[in-house]
């Protein structure tokens, strides 16, 4: 890292017994030393307000003593890391804006840093406390519906299905029970039967007469 407030900063073996880096608005480029990952006994880091680039560290979970972290106010993109959530004793977070993307990560003590504002104006950041969906979060929930929506369907038309026949069943018992014991009804529905028996069997003979003719 180059020119912090006017000093060039030069790694030494005292390095190890730091508890504190602040070096915010210092207008300081390129990325996030990966030689900042081993200084294990720090506490809080604070590089807001600078023009770092490029993504953080994949071994920034290796600062398991972490108690506060600001890399807000930069040019970091990428995805969060998700051993970020091995900061078990982080108790203040801050990555707003930066561009970050992806999945905020979860779990362990990232379940308790759920404030919005510790990601606000990552315009490409979804999940977690800024309640925006992830793209395969709405994929897989519509999936899900589209799966509950056709079972509901298919149950629906295999019990109307199931239900033709009992009906059909009862419908025709019923009426033959009524032919039985009503007589009025008996000697109307043979008569109707027959009238319409005799309309057929001469509109027959009509069809046929015509063609012979």
């Amino acid at each position: 890292m180059d020119d912090a407030k006017g000093s060039e900063l030069a790694y030494t073996s005292t390095l190890g017994l730091l508890f504190s880096i602040d070096l915010s608005n210092n207008n300081i480029t390129g990325g996030i030393p990966e030689e900042l990952m081993d200084l294990r006994g720090l506490l809080s880091l604070n590089l807001a307000g600078n023009r770092l680039s490029g993504r953080i560290p994949d071994r920034i979970g290796q600062l398991d003593k972490l108690e506060f972290l600001d890399l807000s106010r930069n040019e970091l993109s990428g995805l969060i890391p998700q051993n970020l959530s091995n900061l078990n004793f982080l108790s203040r977070l801050n990555l707003s804006y930066n561009d970050f993307s992806g999945r905020i990560p979860t779990g362990n003590q990232l379940q308790t840093l759920n404030d919005p504002s510790i990601y606000v104006g990552n315009s490409q950041l979804c999940g977690g406390p800024i309640l925006k969906p992830c793209p395969s979060d709405t994929d897989s929930h519509d999936f899900q519906d589209n799966d509950e929506a056709d079972s509901y369907s298919d149950d629906e038309h295999m019990w109307f299905y199931a239900g033709i026949g009992p009906c059909l069943l009862v419908g025709f018992l019923g009426f033959c029970a009524c032919l039985h014991f009503i007589k009025s009804w008996r000697y109307s529905y043979f008569h109707y039967v027959e009238q319409v028996f005799d309309r057929i069997v001469v509109a027959v003979a009509l069809l046929q007469r015509k063609l012979h003719d």
